[in-house]
C-alpha cells in the first residue's frame, strides 16, 4: 500500500491518462478518485462509467452526447459524459464491456482529445 501511495502522489499532478488493472473489489475506482484529489484537476468533476450498465443503443450518445435533431427524439442538446468531465477526471470501470464500435470512437478520442 505504501509503494501504491508514492505511485498516486507521483502521477497525480501530471496530465496523464491512466489505466488501472485490477480484480472486481480490488480498490481501483478508489485509487482513481484519489490521483485527481491530489493533483491540478482536483476542483474539476470526476465522472464514472459503468460501461457494462449502458445499453449499446445507448453508449455513443451516453459518451459523446448528442446535438438537438440528431436522430428522432433528440429534443435538445445532451452534454456526453466526456465533455461533462472536461477539467476533472472521467472514470470508465467495466470498459471491457463497452461496445467494439464504441471502443474505436473512444479510442481515437483518446488519441487526439477531441471529438465531434
Amino acid at each position: 500500500m505504501r509503494r501504491l501511495d508514492r505511485v498516486v502522489h507521483t502521477i497525480a499532478p501530471k496530465d496523464v491518462m491512466i489505466t488501472l488493472v485490477g480484480e472486481s473489489g480490488t480498490g481501483k475506482e478508489v485509487i482513481a478518485r484519489r490521483i485527481p484529489e491530489l493533483g491540478p484537476r482536483s476542483k474539476g468533476p470526476f465522472v464514472p462509467i459503468n460501461c457494462a450498465a449502458i445499453p449499446e443503443a445507448l453508449f455513443e450518445s451516453e459518451l459523446f452526447g448528442h446535438e438537438r435533431g440528431a436522430f428522432t427524439g433528440a429534443r435538445e442538446r445532451v452534454r456526453g459524459k466526456i465533455e461533462a468531465s472536461a477539467g476533472g477526471t472521467l472514470f470508465l470501470d467495466e470498459i471491457g464491456e463497452m461496445p467494439i464500435g464504441a471502443q474505436a470512437k473512444l479510442l481515437r478520442f483518446l488519441e487526439n482529445r477531441r471529438f465531434m
